[in-house]
């Protein structure tokens, strides 16, 4: 409920999305034990398109939403069947753990005023402004509206987070402290009859299912409609398998078939979509608590959408006392989490440039919006990925009767004005020796100019002492072997000293 609301669409169809993606995505999919459902990290991408795509006859958007879902849903159970599942996890790690700091950002600016009743409509970096004045009107207590005790509830509901999970009993360590959180929230605040904001819910789930009609399915002739659902497969597919990569390492009960959770994720956003609900995603936080309380099969997260149907169907009146605030204190905790502010120290110690990716994926999450800023870290990953294959350090060392030359990183034809240089610096008559041992590839280019240049620093009195053997080694070895045959300027290696007898 409370990543709907942060989606900035009615409670009860996050709990929709719980249903389908437990029943459905249990069954079907194939990573053991993870929960499948609601994402806080996709709710920052529905909560941009509830305010783009809202009208007067559709203030939360859903015509739209429902078509974008569906869209992803169509893209991801495509790319699951044909076997494309692995390749949603080759995103650098400076990219994703900036997409979730980001995310985890824009929860905590958003929820921060949620969690005391105060309406703030802006975008993110309005909202981190408006901080500073909301932490005022949650201590004043002279307002018309009460924000003073909404924020109680919610720190309250984070402080009985933060301490249940320190020292809650072995016995009961199968009960998160989010499901405490809120229930010390909502029997406080019913008790004492406080006057906050509660979660407004119809009386029956059905009311909120918006099946596809001629008019939102003409959506799909929309550019900017294909757009956003190609952004949200590509989120939540990342998302997901990143989540199934974790818990598939929290236990031993089966491997974990990316292509079939893919698939499976998909048709799931199939049916969200056509229903009118959030779009499904492997959760963390979820399947966490679903391994640390002991499950054992997919009937766990079966089991879990079957209570979620079962309570709201039969009891639907006690969702009222849940507070906006409780919820909205959840999603800090769940946003503090997300940003791990240690996570640049960390980061440093591969260097700067994965460090400038991090910093930039966030600033662009932030400051713009998600895609924009994964794209961002993506090019920015890619130029690196370029540099690292294309660059070349060489390493001069005069000693008095040699020079010696050390190769670092690639030796490809973008670097052969460097190569020729530092070649070009050899005095004629001279003793070179040559290392190779830290160079991570040659191509053919670069290899014809070293053959060149010992040829003609042979014929100057001069010696080139290197492992040609080493060298051609590290070029591809069919095409090495051919160029050898083909090009007289690469000297053959020397043939091995008779073996003892």
């Amino acid at each position: 409920m409370g990543i709907a609301r942060a989606s900035g669409v009615p409670a009860m169809l996050g709990l929709i999305t719980a249903v389908v993606g437990g029943v459905l995505v249990g069954f079907l999919g194939g990573a053991p034990l993870q929960i499948a459902g609601p994402s806080a990290g996709l709710s920052v991408l529905m909560l941009e398109w509830v305010l783009t795509y809202r009208t007067e006859e559709d203030p939360y958007g859903l015509v739209s939403l429902a078509v974008i879902v569906m869209i992803a849903g169509a893209i991801q159970a495509a790319a699951g069947l044909l076997k494309f599942g692995i390749y949603f996890r080759a995103v650098s790690p400076a990219v994703i753990r900036g997409m979730v700091a980001g995310i985890g950002t824009i929860i905590v600016a958003k929820q921060f005023h949620v969690m005391i009743d105060n309406d703030v409509d802006g975008g993110v970096l309005y909202s981190i402004s408006q901080i500073p004045s909301g932490v005022v009107k949650a201590v004043a207590t002279g307002d018309e509206r009460t924000h003073y005790i909404a924020a109680l509830i919610g720190v309250a509901t984070l402080l009985t987070i933060v301490l249940w999970d320190r020292f809650r009993p072995a016995r009961l360590h199968f009960l998160p402290g989010a499901l405490m959180g809120v229930l010390v929230a909502s029997i406080a605040a019913a008790t004492l009859r406080l006057p906050i904001d509660y979660v407004i819910v119809k009386d029956s789930l059905f009311e909120y299912i918006t099946l596809p009609s001629a008019g939102s399915l003409s959506k799909l002739t929309e550019t900017r409609i294909w757009v956003s659902g190609v952004a949200l497969s590509f989120v939540a597919s990342a998302e997901t398998l990143l989540c199934s990569t974790a818990v598939s390492q929290m236990h031993d009960r089966g491997r974990t078939n990316y292509d079939r959770e893919l698939a499976a994720q998909g048709l799931g956003n199939l049916v969200c979509g056509t229903l009118g609900s959030l779009p499904i995603a492997g959760v963390i936080s979820r399947s966490t608590a679903n391994v640390e309380a002991g499950a054992h099969s997919k009937w766990s997260a079966i089991m879990h959408a079957t209570w979620i149907f079962l309570f709201v169907v039969l009891a639907p009146e006690l969702l009222e006392f849940v507070p906006e605030s409780a919820l909205a204190a959840i999603l800090i905790h769940v946003g503090i989490r997300l940003i791990q502010v240690s996570t640049p120290r960390k980061l440093f110690e591969y260097g700067w440039p994965v460090v400038g990716i991090y910093l930039a994926t966030v600033i662009g999450i932030v400051s713009i919006d998600l895609l924009t800023g994964i794209v961002v870290g993506l090019v920015l990953s890619t130029i690196r990925l370029v540099y690292s294959l294309a660059h070349l350090d060489i390493e001069r060392v005069d000693q008095d009767e040699r020079i010696e030359l050390h190769l670092h990183g690639a030796a490809t034809f973008l670097a052969l004005p460097k190569l020729a240089a530092a070649l070009e610096e050899i005095p004629p008559g001279s003793e070179l020796h040559m290392h190779f041992d830290e160079l991570d590839f040659v191509d053919h280019a670069c290899l014809d100019l070293i053959a060149a240049f010992q040829l003609r620093h042979d014929e100057s009195g001069g010696r080139v002492v290197m492992e040609w053997r080493s060298l051609i080694g590290r070029y591809t070895r069919g095409g090495i072997r051919a160029a050898t045959r083909r090009n007289s300027l690469i000297p053959s290696p020397p043939p091995a000293p008779p073996k003892e007898e």
